[in-house]
């Protein structure tokens, strides 16, 4: 399934634009069974845009959750168990997802705390690391930082910004319609983007003025790694996330607020050497 966006392509092609030439820019949006990213399954995923030579990219599957879809879900997005009987397990579609997201620009609304912590649920039950994107940039946190008016569900703020949104609910429709959001944002609030990746990321996640310097003292590129991949740093006695939902958190706040991602990350699946494990734990104890 996929919905039709007015003026897609050439949102598409705005997007490819300074400073997101020669990226993979790919908007992501996630159907579920439920709110919850550690106990929902995913039941559907788009991922809508480019790749880094301008082709267009489109990928879409329904997902079999292996488990019954609440009703209540069903009615929201339209997808019921007998839509997904015979579809493809999520293991099945992971090497697809993870090659696609890995590296790229990944826009859409919510899709930081959810669709990500919903992809990251997903790898972490296959003992897997879950695909890290070059930077995500979140129309939600977007219309928030802009000071955008209420409400800021996506559905309205399309209809304010004039974007047609067909079949909302469905993963490819809303993807679409996130991309050409984060197009018109761009457009209607040109000097707010005029920024680097990483700048525009940070701008959209702590504001104007805080900085990684001011939460942690430095910028985490310029603090010392624990692990070979730069994934765990280290900030005067603090272990902070250098990657993932949890990126620029101390160790101590994510044991405190996700314990399960944290039974994942000192796990073998999360790929940390055993001695930098076994540091962490110390840390911990």
């Amino acid at each position: 399934m996929s919905g039709e966006v007015e003026g897609g392509s050439e949102g598409r092609q705005a997007m490819a634009v300074d400073p997101l030439a020669g990226e993979r820019v790919l908007a992501f949006d996630t159907e579920t069974t439920g709110i919850s990213t550690t106990r929902s399954r995913i039941v559907q995923f788009a991922l809508v845009g480019s790749d880094v030579n301008g082709e267009p990219m489109h990928i879409e599957h329904l997902i079999d959750p292996r488990c019954p879809i609440p009703i209540e879900a069903s009615r929201v997005h339209g997808i019921y168990d007998g839509d997904v009987r015979g579809a493809p397990l999520f293991r099945d579609v992971a090497d697809e997802l993870h090659d696609a997201i890995e590296g790229a620009v990944l826009v859409g609304h919510n899709v930081r705390r959810f669709d990500m912590g919903m992809v990251e649920a997903e790898f972490m039950r296959l003992g897997r690391l879950p695909p890290k994107p070059k930077a995500v940039l979140d129309t939600l946190e977007a219309a928030r930082r802009l000071k955008v008016g209420r409400p800021h569900n996506l559905g309205s703020l399309c209809q304010r910004h004039g974007i047609k949104l067909e079949k909302a609910h469905t993963a490819g429709a809303d993807a679409a319609a996130s991309l050409m959001l984060l197009w018109r944002f761009t457009v209607d609030h040109a000097h707010a983007f005029r920024r680097s990746i990483e700048d525009l990321e940070h701008w959209l996640i702590h504001g104007e003025g805080r900085r990684d310097a001011q939460v942690l003292g430095r910028g985490l590129q310029d603090l010392a790694p624990l692990d070979a991949e730069g994934r765990i740093r280290q900030d005067e006695g603090r272990f902070i996330l250098a990657f993932g939902r949890h990126r620029s958190r101390s160790l101590r706040e994510v044991a405190a607020e996700d314990p399960a991602y944290l039974n994942w990350l000192l796990s073998p699946a999360s790929g940390l050497a055993p001695e930098d494990v076994d540091e962490l734990r110390a840390h911990l104890a």
